[in-house]
């Protein structure tokens, strides 16, 4: 390990910077425990970085992760793991408020393949607006694609032919990895679009996949009568601990009607008080503003005074620490089929989606006498075909629209 030209920290930097750091980590809700394994690990990497006369500014990535070793094996074989993270957010802590030098870039393949994906996803991004899931699914088609005509490289993209891309779809299908048979087709006109708008082929290979055949939904969306609905809010109400969150997500989702992607998406700049509105950040980067109703607004109240913790600005976090924002909109999932379990009613479907509650909201409005567009507000729907589906649960109204069967005679 090298050694430092520049006098060592005095020992008064230890008691201070480590002292911050195990504060740091407390503000952030761990418990009296965690905070006290931080804190050693804290003062560890210091004791190490003293006897190996080294400064703060010494702290390259060679260097961070000999000391990092160096401390790893001196705890104990069951720790090792959560020892070296605690250590790693050390270093972390040191870049960011000691003045460390900064983790160095990671090794970036430079290959001309990884530099075509890389300008992929930007284009997906910035171009396209796409969300994250949708651009994880035309990356996966990217490569997939490419290895099936080249291989581990990157030949000539010029020489793929229409042939070629039925080949490979035809492929997927007989594999059985191709469920819906829009799949394959729509990422792969996404990705012939990009080569052709980046200059990387002559010719636009998209416009030679023809569209999917997509009928018409003809089932009648499943959901549950309101009286089963308040059922499931009020089991989630009682949950420990996360009670006041499981009950104001709920109640988005079958008040409101918004998708779990979208309640995990809301931030708590997005409410505003004084107008009794809320941001819904979309599908497609598309956002709304909803009127947000008096009994909603109570339990986001509710919840953030008596409930929530942590300093990430998502409106729903985790219930232990650090208290971070949720990755995805499973967590409603989830919330769903606990409830189930504890009331005792039946899922409508096998699968178990936070949708039943948007459906059974469009069916309670379309039963009390709502029109199609107005739920398709509410929705938020782009098209008004995908508010036609619940037409067929006003049977009533079916049958004012039927036209007599014609009779000639006696005959029908």
């Amino acid at each position: 390990m090298k050694t430092s030209s520049k006098q060592p920290k005095t020992p008064e930097p230890l008691t201070t910077i480590a002292c911050t750091f195990a504060e740091f980590i407390a503000g952030q809700g761990y418990s009296s425990d965690l905070v006290r394994k931080y804190g050693d690990s804290a003062h560890a990497f210091w004791q190490h970085l003293e006897q190996e006369h080294l400064a703060i500014y010494d702290l390259d990535d060679p260097t961070a992760t000999q000391i990092i070793s160096g401390c790893v094996t001196k705890v104990r074989s069951g720790d090792r793991t959560h020892a070296k993270y605690r250590l790693e957010r050390f270093r972390d802590y040191l870049i960011e408020n000691a003045g460390a030098p900064g983790r160095g870039p990671s090794s970036l393949d430079t290959s001309r393949r990884a530099r075509l994906r890389r300008e992929y996803e930007a284009y997906l991004h910035e171009e396209r607006g796409l969300a994250d899931s949708t651009i994880y699914h035309c990356i996966r088609y990217y490569d997939l694609f490419l290895t099936y005509m080249f291989g581990s490289a990157l030949g000539d993209l010029d020489e793929i032919t229409p042939e070629d891309v039925v080949s490979f779809i035809l492929e997927r299908r007989r594999a059985g990895a191709a469920p819906r048979e829009k799949t394959v087709p729509s990422h792969l006109r996404n990705l012939f679009v990009f080569l052709f708008w980046s200059g990387q082929t002559k010719r636009n290979l998209g416009r030679s996949i023809p569209p999917s055949r997509q009928p018409k939904p003809t089932a009648i969306p499943r959901y549950l009568p309101p009286e089963d609905i308040q059922r499931l809010i009020e089991a989630a109400r009682v949950t420990p601990n996360t009670g006041r969150r499981n009950y104001a997500m709920l109640l988005l989702l079958s008040r409101l009607g918004l998708r779990s992607p979208e309640v995990v998406a809301i931030q708590l700049n997005d409410i505003d008080w004084r107008r009794g509105e809320i941001l819904i950040r979309g599908k497609r980067q598309l956002h709304d503003r909803m009127p947000l109703t008096d009994e909603v607004g109570r339990a986001i109240v509710d919840y953030i005074q008596n409930e929530r913790r942590g300093s990430d600005r998502a409106l729903f976090v985790l219930s232990r620490a650090p208290y971070s924002r949720f990755k995805n909109g499973q967590i409603v999932n989830l919330i769903l089929k606990n409830v189930y379990d504890a009331t005792g009613i039946a899922p409508p479907q096998s699968y178990i989606g936070s949708h039943i509650l948007r459906h059974s909201l469009a069916t309670d409005l379309l039963r009390k006498g709502a029109s199609l567009e107005e739920i398709g507000d509410v929705l938020r729907h782009r098209s008004q075909m995908s508010t036609t589906i619940y037409a067929q649960h006003d049977v009533e109204a079916l049958r004012g629209l039927a036209q007599p069967w014609p009779i000639e005679g006696d005959v029908r």
